[in-house]
């Protein structure tokens, strides 16, 4: 095979094994003579990088090899950092390009006109002066979109679904998300410690804006009941279910655990802030919102936390560290096949390549009859024999 020019990107939030995908990359792919670029801060990269500005080309663009990416795996995060770009719709052009090259979109925000611009044109004039050949992009839902975008405009991308929600489509396991349920089953081990000697209810938030898959998995893992997107809850059943784990429990405490988007009859989530680059506000937090609503009930206390930020951080436990490194090299594998518009993904239990979703399917989500018991607001337990592990239903 001759000579390839390999680009590699991360975009999105950030999770334990970024690092080692790049890693595998990275030493796969200069094992047999070719050359990788990484592209930093995601598509933000490669949508604002001028080559006329050699700060800007320091900024967005570092080779990669052996030397520099020799023990990035030991640690979490990206070594090629990240964004939430979405080159489709931005909001400003770049002050060095001019805006009237570049298609514009109309709309109304509260009232307000808004105009986005699609940078498509100075992303693949990039990925052209880069000589890039082929592109491995590296992200959830999001991201992943707009390589799709890319793989219909011709260029070669090859995807690789990470995100702690778990809930690209095509896969049924994405890096981040083993690690992200380990980290919470632990916080909440811990916390009961606390919880138990005040004989109050916990309540722990995580992250799940439209898919429940964290706080389920957590669920499953602690046996605690949870709320999660796909199935709005009766708010009443919910606090007498908790109201009776704590009278049963020797410690009189219960927990529960609610995914950022979970909602019951007569509640919907709140948002703040300006929407990022794909459409999405900050949410209240729905753990807070709950408890108001426990407390009403005479001498019933609460503790809430919010389980967030910590599960994505740090090194990749031992699963999303084989998934990962086994990712990087499928991903290097395609390439070298001379596939495309593919991602690296498991199905069935099995490690597979499945083409990169469409972007218009929007989320994965629970299958609420297979996998949430709704009289019981816990994980189905039942009838998992014969199944892959990250399978839902025969």
């Amino acid at each position: 095979m001759s000579s390839k020019k390999i680009g590699i990107l991360t975009g999105g939030g950030d999770v334990p094994g970024l690092n080692v995908v790049i890693k595998n990359v990275v030493y796969r792919s200069t094992s047999d003579g070719h050359e990788v670029t990484g592209i930093r801060l995601g598509w933000k990269g490669l949508t604002e990088l001028n080559f006329d500005d050699p700060e800007s080309v320091k900024r967005y663009i570092v080779p990669l090899n052996r030397e520099n990416t020799r023990t990035i795996d030991r640690s979490g995060g990206t070594f090629l950092h990240t964004s939430r770009t979405n080159p489709s719709k931005m909001k400003e052009v770049p002050d060095f390009l001019n805006r009237t090259d570049f298609p514009s979109a109309q709309g109304i925000k509260d009232g307000v006109p808004t105009t986005t611009y699609d940078m498509t044109k100075q992303v693949l004039s990039n990925l052209e002066k880069l000589d890039i050949d082929h592109l491995v992009a590296i992200g959830g839902d999001d991201t992943l979109s707009y390589a799709a975008v890319l793989d219909k405009q011709g260029f070669h991308v090859t995807g690789i679904p990470k995100t702690m929600d778990n809930d690209v489509r095509n896969t049924e396991y994405c890096i981040g998300f083993s690690t992200a349920i380990s980290r919470a089953k632990e916080a909440i081990q811990r916390q009961r410690t606390t919880v138990g000697s005040h004989e109050r209810i916990g309540i722990f938030r995580v992250f799940g804006r439209d898919a429940g898959y964290t706080a389920l998995y957590t669920a499953y893992v602690t046996s605690i009941r949870c709320g999660i997107p796909e199935h709005k809850f009766d708010l009443d059943k919910m606090i007498k279910l908790l109201l009776t784990d704590k009278r049963n429990n020797p410690s009189n405490y219960s927990l529960v655990i609610l995914s950022e988007g979970a909602e019951w009859e007569g509640y919907q989530v709140k948002e703040y802030g300006e929407p990022d680059a794909y459409g999405h506000r900050k949410k209240f937090s729905v753990a807070e919102a709950f408890s108001d609503e426990i407390i009403k009930s005479p001498g019933i206390e609460t503790v809430v936390s919010d389980l967030t930020y910590d599960l994505r951080s740090g090194v990749p436990d031992f699963l999303d560290t084989l998934v990962a490194t086994t990712f990087g090299t499928m991903a290097y594998d395609s390439i070298t096949s001379h596939n495309h518009g593919s991602m690296a993904a498991v199905s069935e239990g099995k490690f597979a390549m499945v083409p990169i979703p469409d972007p218009a399917s929007g989320p994965r989500k629970v299958d609420v009859d297979h996998m949430y018991n709704t009289d019981r607001y816990r994980p189905s337990y039942v009838n998992k024999e014969g199944l892959a592990v990250f399978l839902t239903h025969a």
